[in-house]
This record gives C-alpha cells, structure tokens and sequence, in this order.
C-alpha cells in the first residue's frame, strides 16, 4: 500500500491552528467581545500540493479542506461525536452496519459561490470509487474496515459489492468486515467526504489541484484567495446549513518560512494578527512580557506526537559529506538497537524543545512515547501507564524511565554511555569512529536550525565526540522537504535522522501503531522499511514480531480493555527498538491571543476538531492567564460529564 499518513512536517516555530490557540472548543465567555473582529488573521507554514481531500493526507491539505467540505459528523467543543451531513444514524446490533440519514437542503457549490447540486447518498460512494481507484494515501484508514473494499482493490469482485450503498438519496449505508466501536470516528477524516461525481468527472486530472475552483465547497468556507508561498484567504459561506454557528467572517493568513520568527509577535503587537506563538529566545520576547506580562499563556497538549526517525537502509547519500567508509560504518552502527537506545538517552529533548518555547516552558510540550499517554484508559490506567510497566518488564534500562507526558523521562546520559558500550562491543572492528549522523535541515527556519544546534550538543556531550558525530546539513526549503517529508521511497531519503509528526486518524491506539507495521504502515518507509519490502531491515529491527502482536492486538473486538493492553504491549516493543525517538506534542508553548479560549471545536483524531474555524470567537482585548485557567478548569469540568452523557447516548443509535 503506498501512503504517507497524516504525515506532519516540523516547522521550527511549529504554527498551530486557530482552534489550537484558541485552546481546542468549549464555551467561555470573552469580556469586551462586543466590538471584536470577525476576521481572523495569522500566518500559515507549507503550502498543499493538492486539495484532492479524498487522495491526499498530508495536514497541508487537510488543515485547508476541512474548511471547505462536510462529512458525515463532526466533533463538538467536547470532542463528541455529533450530526454534521448526516442527521441521524443507527447501528445494527451486530455493529457491522451503520446507516446514515443526510439532513435536507445542503448543496454543493463552486468557489465563486454559485450553487451547484444537492449533496446526496452518492456523493459518499463516489467518494470511496475514487479512493480506491486512485489508491489514496490514507486508504489504510478504511481499508481493512468496509467489507470488500480489498477483495474490489485486488479486482476479485466488482465496486457494487463493496460495503457501501446509496439506499435513496438521503441515506447512505456502510458494512463492515468486523465491529469497530471506534468507526464513526473515521467519518471526521477527510476519506470518508463525499464527492460529486459530475464535476469529478468533469474536472478530470485536474480534479483537487491548488486551484480553488478544482473542488466544490459544502462545508463553512470558501478558499477565496490563495498564492502560493504568499498568502491564502478563506470566506464565509452564507448558504452554510450550520452558518449560525459561523463566528468569523473571513480567515486571512500569510505564508511564514520560519526566518523571522519575532515578526509573529511585532505583527500582534500592531493588530495585524489575532494571536501569535512567542520565542522566549528572541529579542521580541522581553518586549511581549513588558506589554503583556498577563496575557502570556501556554496551551495544552494534543494528541499530534512529533518524533525523530532513524534511518536504517539509507542509499542516498547526495547531500551528505560523508565518504564511502563512514557511510557504511553509519548503517551498521543504526541496525544495532543498543546504539539507536544510546542515541535516544543521550538527546536532551528539554534543551532542544527550549530552544522554541524557553527554559520556562522546555518540558511543556515533551512526549515520551507515540501514542498520546491518555488517549484511552484501560481500566483505572491511563493507556500510557500500561505501557510504561511493559516496557519496564522488558529490560532493565527502561525499569525507572516515565512516559508521562510535561517531563523529560528518556535524556539519561549514564544509561546512553552504558548502552553505546554494549554497542561498540557487539560491533567490533566492523566500523570506523566517529559514527557521523546527517541531520538535514531548513537553512530558512531560524528555530529549526538552533534546535538541530541543542540535539548535537547533547548527543555529542553524552557519548563523546570521538564516538558519535552529529552533522547538521542545512538546505533550501526544497531540497530539505523533497529528502525527508516529501521523499517518496527509501531510495529519495537523504538523512540519517529526521523529525516529523503524526496526528491519529480514529480513536484508537491503532491509529498510531500502525504506521510502523511494516506490510502497510504509513511511517515504515522513515526508518527505511518500504511496506511489504524490505523484510531483512524488518526483522533486524524487531519490527515482524511487533507487526505480528499489533495485528493479533487489533483482532481482539469484544473486550476494549484487552486491546488496548495488547496494543500497550505492542507499543512497549516499538519503542524498545528505539527506531523513532518521541519528542513533542503540539501545546505548551507561550502565546498571545485574542481568540477566546475554548470558543472552537476539539477532536482527538480526525479533521473535524482542532483544525476548523468554525465557532472560533475573537474579543478586543488579549486573552489573559487568569481568563485562560478560569476556562480551561471550566471546560474540564464540562467536558468530563458532556464525554459521559455522550457515551450513553451512542447505545440510542443501535437499532434494535
């Protein structure tokens, strides 16, 4: 299966979105709103290479189309699932079926406004055709889930078979292979939207291009404006079902590359922009805390996790100065896991995340682990405290390491010294120190660039220079993103460590893992295993027997509590090869803002929380941290019994 995921790139200044900074959804009321602005306006950081939402997943794409186009539900301010196109729906009692009935009156319509068709039961089946016909990218979310859908995309059945059906032109209906309780989540991922297939047909190739008019608009906004590395400009749509709901009238942002980072604030501080992320490490920021010393506030983490990636199989060596030798002495170096377990206690991930958000905030935003820690429970545990006792089970290095998220558990230069010795033990004569890692990086991006500094600084001072060897190789924008995040296949990946995110496209653990499971997984390809290929690489990692006990985890359907520990097992295992060191989420870095907090929506998974606009309010004046804390514990209170009230409602859609 070829992939990428919701595969995020790491901006140094790492932008977030407005509902992010807004504090993701609730219901909390702004003083001196009356008079706010019902334009937002900020920046954004990579440019879509397409807005085809059903082929392509990239947050580039997503973060603009989920302004654009409906699916079946959406998230509320509490992360609920809750009706968007569809009305209503009910489940079998078997959990095999989900019929949705679409509300009344929703119309597609181009990007200059004009009304085009209704929105109907076919829209959602063209959709899945041209999923599968063009083999999207995040097809892996759905396709081991609807009946048939791999038995047509082999060609041993024709498309009528597969699971899905317009049963008029308000209902539409889904048949699953086996129960998932976390299927309804799948339908906020960009996939599932419905698609119309007169003008897909009509458009062609050039269907979901960068042009706006390549794709019609059911949802809250049309991209009215976009250039291109310059600017993109979103307005309301007025025919909107959900328009009450509609708190801006315009989104306006303007492309930033990283370089000028204290521009962000300057441009606050003139009202050019609603909110801005600071750096406590450039000039601006004293002048932010002189202005503003009470209106400094720091989000909470999401469930988006960012990691660096090892390179085990690399073959491009274009950018690297490295000579044949030492790139031999590198690969082998890599395939040994105490060495990728000496690399990951040497990084001071503290020191690096400070570099971005200050010695304040250093440990705010740290992850330990791939899987968000309280993503779900199991029992009276959180999920990441199961998988902290299995990885203490499995070696003795890992007995007193935390994974709970705001504290650096993993920088521990004795234990890399330790485990660079069993290494250099185990790899004899064969290889030739210093072992040289390639960092590529974004010359452009200020921040990435002092962060990339912090990570050589504290690999080197762990493990010596004489031993390991950390090479910063800067570059043009382009070439760095066509060598890691946009590199096609391992033979394009020129780097010996990278960093990129992943955001989890359904409310499971699965959402995560499988992005290393090595048949399909979407993340493989980053540490040199091509899915399906590559299987020595594979199981030199330990990654077939993960694979093996992810797969067998994800079978288990009749006892939540069962799947989330074997996931948990399988989690420990991935992160004892040590072949992706987690770093951070997004959250926890200092901020100004004038979007009242928890005015949008928030999800877990999916694209229909965080990354909208929809419901985002403004006030006049910048938000303050005793106005944040007082929302924020409000909004926690609420969320907690709106979460439980919500879990009891699910039993009214399955039909009896």
């Amino acid at each position: 299966m070829k992939n990428k995921g919701k595969l995020l790139a790491l901006a140094g200044v790492t932008l977030v979105s407005a509902a992010v900074l807004a504090a993701c959804g609730g219901n909390s009321s702004a003083p001196k709103s009356e008079g706010a602005s019902k334009v937002y306006n900020y920046v954004y950081a990579s440019d879509p290479k397409s807005l085809d939402y059903i082929l392509t997943n990239q947050s580039a794409t997503s973060a603009l189309v989920t302004q654009m186009v409906d699916g079946l539900l959406e998230n509320d301010k509490y992360g609920n699932l809750v009706p968007s196109l569809a009305e209503d729906w009910k489940v079998s009692e078997d959990g095999l079926t989900y019929t949705y009935t679409l509300r009344e009156g929703v119309s597609w319509y181009t990007s200059d406004g004009e009304e085009y068709a209704p929105v109907v039961a076919e829209d959602f089946v063209t959709g899945l055709k041209h999923a599968i016909d063009k083999d999207s990218e995040s097809l892996y979310v759905i396709q081991d889930s609807i009946k048939n859908l791999n038995e047509y995309k082999e060609g041993k059945v024709k498309f009528e078979e597969v699971g899905i059906k317009a049963l008029d032109e308000r209902t539409v209906q889904y048949t699953l292979n086996a129960p998932e309780p976390y299927w309804n989540s799948k339908t906020t991922y960009s996939i599932m939207f419905p698609v119309n297939a007169k003008f897909l047909e009509s458009k062609g190739k050039d269907f979901g291009s960068t042009d706006p008019s390549s794709i019609l608009v059911n949802g809250a906004y049309f991209l009215s404006e976009y250039t291109a590395k310059t600017s993109m400009s979103f307005t309301k749509n007025d025919a909107y079902w959900d328009v009450d709901n509609l708190t801006l009238d315009e989104v306006k942002l303007t492309y930033f590359d990283g370089e000028d980072i204290g521009s962000l604030y300057t441009n606050f501080d003139k009202g050019a922009y609603n909110v801005a992320t600071l750096n406590p490490n450039d000039p601006t920021y004293a002048d932010a805390k002189k202005k503003y010393p009470d209106a400094i506030t720091y989000g909470m983490q999401d469930t988006t996790t960012y990691f660096a990636s090892i390179n085990t199989n690399r073959s491009n060596f274009t950018n690297s100065k490295k000579d044949a030798a030492a790139q031999e002495s590198t690969k082998k170096a890599l395939l040994n896991q105490d060495f990728r377990q000496a690399i990951t206690f040497a990084f001071d991930r503290g020191s690096w995340n400070a570099q971005r958000a200050g010695e304040d905030a250093r440990e705010k935003a740290l992850r330990s682990m791939l899987t968000a820690p309280t993503f779900v429970s199991i029992g009276e545990e959180s999920y990441g405290q199961v998988v902290q006792k299995e990885l203490a089970s499995i070696g003795d290095e890992w007995k007193d390491v935390k994974l709970d998220d705001a504290q650096d558990g993993l920088y521990n230069a004795d234990k890399a010294k330790a485990e660079f010795a069993k290494a250099k033990e185990a790899l004899g004569s064969e290889v030739t120190y210093p072992i040289q890692l390639d960092f590529p990086v974004d010359q452009a991006d200020t921040v990435a660039v002092q962060r990339a500094q912090s990570m050589k600084q504290s690999i080197e001072a762990s493990l010596g220079k004489e031993n390991v060897q950390l090479n910063i190789i800067e570059l043009d924008n382009d070439t760095y993103l066509n060598s890691t995040y946009y590199a096609e296949d391992v033979s394009q990946q020129d780097y010996d460590l990278t960093i990129s995110g992943w955001g989890p496209d359904y409310a499971d653990p699965r959402s995560y893992l499988d992005i290393f499971n090595v048949e399909n997984g979407a993340n493989a390809q980053k540490i040199g295993v091509m899915p399906g290929k590559n299987q020595d690489i594979a199981k030199a990692l330990g990654l077939d027997t993960f694979t093996a006990d992810l797969t067998a985890a994800n079978a288990i359907i009749d006892d939540l509590d069962a799947r989330f520990t074997a996931q948990a097992k399988a989690e420990a295992k991935l992160l004892d090869q040590a072949v992706v060191i987690p770093l951070i989420s997004l959250g926890g870095t200092p901020r100004v803002s004038k979007a009242v907090p928890f005015s949008g929506r928030y999800s877990v998974s999916g694209v229909k929380g965080s990354d909208v606009y929809k419901g985002i309010k403004l006030q006049e004046e910048p938000v303050t941290a005793k106005q944040y804390d007082k929302a924020k514990a409000a909004w926690l209170e609420e969320k907690a019994k709106s979460n439980a009230e919500a879990q009891k409602a699910l039993a009214d859609h399955v039909a009896k």
